[in-house]
């Protein structure tokens, strides 16, 4: 299967944003809808991508390789828990930087906002820190305690983690 330079361009950011989900997409690739996010993938990228046990959209190992982009999630075989490694957009880095440790009382969306305006003078809403917490859970990095309000804390430990930015912010 031949890939167009936009397909391309759009399965690096899979392989990137794995595990992800198609509201990640449709606002990384600016779609209308989850659907079209779906049609896309299947249309375009049928032979490159899958779905795991939790729905997740995934790239095949061949994906990783026809578009040399290093995955978003690398996990250390030695390391207990979640992953070792993270490429993540620049947010959600400053997320993983001032989040409660693993050890520490979780925090709401709300006071991660307030960490990140005060510590990086960060122009978010309370939406875009929820979303990305909600995308480091998915990757194993956060992990969320219902109390009133969901609230977070990291799953794995700081200096543990190896956090790098992804050019597409």
């Amino acid at each position: 299967m031949t890939l167009s330079e936009e397909a391309r361009e759009r399965l690096a950011d899979v392989v990137e944003l794995q595990p992800t989900k198609n509201a990640e997409l449709q606002d990384r690739w600016e779609m209308e809808s989850g659907s079209e996010v779906h049609q896309y993938l299947e249309n375009e990228l049928g032979d490159y991508y899958y779905r795991d046990d939790n729905s997740l959209i995934r790239a095949t190992p061949e994906a990783a390789e026809l578009v040399d982009v290093e995955p978003g999630v690398e996990d250390d075989p030695d390391a207990d828990g979640g992953p070792s490694r993270i490429r993540v957009p620049r947010l959600h880095a400053r997320i993983v930087e001032v989040l409660a440790a693993p050890d520490e009382e979780s925090e709401s969306v709300v006071s991660v906002l307030h960490k990140l305006r005060e510590e990086f003078d960060v122009d978010a809403d309370a939406e875009d820190v929820r979303s990305g917490l909600q995308s480091l859970r998915r990757k194993g990095v956060v992990e969320v305690e219902y109390r009133t309000v969901p609230t977070f804390r990291l799953a794995v430990d700081r200096e543990d983690l190896e956090v790098s930015v992804s050019d597409s912010d």
